[in-house]
C-alpha cells in the first residue's frame, strides 16, 4: 500500500467505471452546465438523487441559487459533448449551440440525445471536502421511448440495450463506450 495523495486517489478511483451525465441549471436568465460522473440515485421513496459539485466552479453558485437542476445521461459516442461541458471557462453564451436541447418544466436544459433525463429540486446540500453533495427531489422524468429495450413477454427479462442506446462511460480517465 502507498501513502494516499490526490494523484494516487484520482488514479485509483479512475478504475471504477461510471456513467456520464450533463447536469444543467438555469439562473438569472443564463443556462449553466457541467459534466458529471458523480451522479447517484439515492431513494425510491421519496424519489431522490444526488450529484457532487465542485465548490469553486461557476456552476456551483448557479445551481445553489437556482434551486433546480436537470440531469441527462449521455449515450455512447458522446465524448466530445462530455469534454465540452467539462471545459473550464468556456463561454456561457452559446454553449448549448453544439447540442440539441429541450427545456424542462423546471426551466433547465435537457440534452435531446440523452438516454433519459431527470428534473430535480434541491432538497439538501451536504459539504464534502472541496465539493458539495446536492441531494435533489425528482420532479419530472424524461425517458425517450426509443431508449427502452424490449421486455420478453414470457420471461419478463429486458433485452440488452438496442444499438445506439448504450451509455458513455468514464474509465481510466477516458470517455468510452461499453465495448
Amino acid at each position: 500500500m502507498s501513502t494516499p495523495t490526490p494523484e494516487r486517489f484520482r488514479r485509483a478511483a479512475s478504475r471504477y467505471a461510471t456513467g456520464i451525465a450533463i447536469v444543467t441549471t438555469h439562473w438569472d436568465g443564463i443556462d449553466h452546465a457541467m459534466t458529471a460522473n458523480s451522479f447517484t440515485s439515492v431513494s425510491l421513496d421519496p424519489l431522490l438523487a444526488l450529484v457532487c459539485v465542485e465548490r469553486d466552479s461557476r456552476f456551483h453558485e448557479a445551481v445553489l441559487a437556482a434551486g433546480v437542476w436537470a440531469v441527462g445521461f449521455l449515450p455512447a459516442g458522446s465524448a466530445e459533448v462530455a469534454r465540452w461541458f467539462a471545459t473550464r471557462g468556456r463561454p456561457l453564451a452559446g454553449q448549448f449551440d453544439r447540442v440539441a436541447t429541450v427545456r424542462g418544466a423546471n426551466g433547465c436544459q435537457l440534452l435531446a440525445q440523452a438516454l433519459s433525463g431527470l428534473e430535480l429540486r434541491t432538497e439538501r446540500v451536504v459539504p464534502a471536502g472541496d465539493h458539495d453533495i446536492l441531494i435533489g427531489a425528482v420532479t419530472a422524468i424524461r425517458e425517450p421511448a426509443q431508449a427502452a429495450a424490449p421486455v420478453d413477454p414470457v420471461t419478463g427479462v429486458r433485452a440488452a440495450p438496442r444499438p445506439g442506446h448504450e451509455p458513455t462511460v468514464y474509465y481510466a480517465s477516458e470517455f468510452r463506450g461499453l465495448a
